[in-house]
């Protein structure tokens, strides 16, 4: 018998990929959104958390830009 779950495919760098497994470990267990680790650079999800995702990433490259002082 086949097993079918829906969810969201997401292809990005390694960096990336390490910040979005790490976020998705900080969550409890009921609400981690990661179903299966294909590789590297490929991940599948739930598909309701697609938004969060972006926010969070959003959120990181906010703290990790340079400003030139004034």
């Amino acid at each position: 018998m086949v097993n079918a779950m829906k969810g969201l495919l997401i292809s990005c760098d390694i960096p990336m990929t390490q910040f979005i497994i790490s976020f998705n470990a900080s969550l409890p267990p009921s609400q981690r959104f990661i179903l299966h680790v294909l590789d590297n650079t490929h991940m599948f999800v739930q598909p309701h958390v697609a938004e969060m995702i972006r926010s969070k990433i959003s959120e990181f490259r906010d703290q990790n830009s340079y400003e030139k002082p004034l």
